[in-house]
């Protein structure tokens, strides 16, 4: 009778091949859907773990650190082998990265770095990420007054990229050649907050401002609709390769988006997860390197991708590789761009 009412439950429930599939259980919490890149990642990582004989369970924290808290503890209380975290909120996820290691569950952090060496870190390279951002959009404009549009500031990641952007430009801003006029974080790196960041800086600087390094493609929108408020068209930089984006960058409203192909990533952790979860020591994921470059210096397990800049003269790159279709991605395009003529 115990059995039948089960049976009964896990039907209505709705629970099917994902929950009662043979092979391992991976368990994965995402921070938000805002961006579009994370359904990307999302595919390639469930094509991966059920490749595997895996199957693919998830909770979207919508941007909510307490919800993400009771997501992971819920993945946990359900059975999974492996665990997939893309950080709300680091530190505030503490406990239930406790809970998954008391029971044995090994985890991935992706793309946001949770610093605890029970995780295996995996990410592209946001230090190099911010470095390229850097470089193209001084490299385009030069001396001036710049604005950095950083992401929120309980994300590691905002504090990667500015050092890799800041690695970059750091002598010419102590020579007074580069001139950082407006710095502000955006909250959950919403385009929105990113606008306002822009408009304020635009006010504060009576509009004399020559580039603007954003720290993704989001907020980049956020500040190209400021700029454009304003008549301005300017060199801003930022990341994720946004069919949005690109299309600025096609446009000439937008100087280099960061390609981080998510495929690549989703992939990535799928495999390894599903690794991780059949046993394998963290140590032994095939590219890992030993990576200390959290606040608290903790030294893990780690694969950090390279990165692809897409600017007007590399455009095609995304193009080719089935990324964005020629028609979304040079709509309304400037002249020169190559891959659009």
């Amino acid at each position: 009778m115990r059995n039948a009412i089960l049976l009964a439950a896990v039907a209505v429930a709705g629970f099917t091949s994902p929950a009662l599939a043979e092979g391992k259980k991976i368990g994965v919490s995402w921070a938000s859907f805002q961006e579009e890149r994370w359904k990307i990642d999302e595919a390639a990582m469930v094509a991966a773990i059920e490749a595997n004989g895996d199957s693919y369970i998830s909770a979207d924290a919508q941007s909510s650190s307490a919800k993400q808290l009771t997501d992971i503890e819920a993945l946990i209380t359900q059975g999974v082998d492996a665990l997939i975290i893309n950080a709300w909120d680091k530190d505030a996820i503490g406990p239930a990265i406790e809970s998954a290691a008391a029971e044995g569950i090994p985890m991935i952090g992706y793309d946001r770095l949770i610093e605890d060496d029970r995780t295996f870190y995996l990410t592209f390279d946001n230090k190099g990420v911010g470095s390229i951002i850097a470089e193209v959009v001084s490299g385009v404009q030069g001396p001036g007054n710049y604005a950095i549009i950083k992401g929120d500031p309980g994300d590691p990641n905002a504090a990667f990229l500015l050092e890799g952007m800041m690695e970059v430009i750091g002598d010419r801003v102590a020579s007074g050649e580069i001139k950082i006029v407006g710095e502000a974080f955006s909250d959950g790196w919403k385009p929105e907050n990113a606008q306002k960041n822009m408009e304020q800086i635009l006010t504060a600087n009576n509009n004399n401002i020559d580039a603007v390094l954003s720290e993704n493609d989001g907020m980049a929108g956020g500040v190209v609709a400021a700029l454009a408020a304003q008549g301005l068209v300017i060199p801003v930089g930022g990341q994720d390769g946004d069919l949005a984006a690109i299309n600025r960058v096609a446009r000439g409203t937008q100087t280099v988006s960061v390609w981080k192909d998510s495929r690549q990533l989703g992939k990535a952790a799928g495999e390894i997860a599903s690794a991780l979860a059949a046993g394998a020591m963290m140590d032994s994921v095939e590219g890992a390197i030993k990576f200390d470059g959290g606040e608290k210096g903790v030294v893990m397990d780690a694969i950090l991708l390279k990165p692809t800049p897409i600017t007007k003269d590399t455009l095609g790159l995304a193009i080719e590789a089935g990324h964005i279709s020629k028609e979304q991605a040079c709509e309304g395009a400037m002249a020169g761009v190559a891959a659009c003529e």
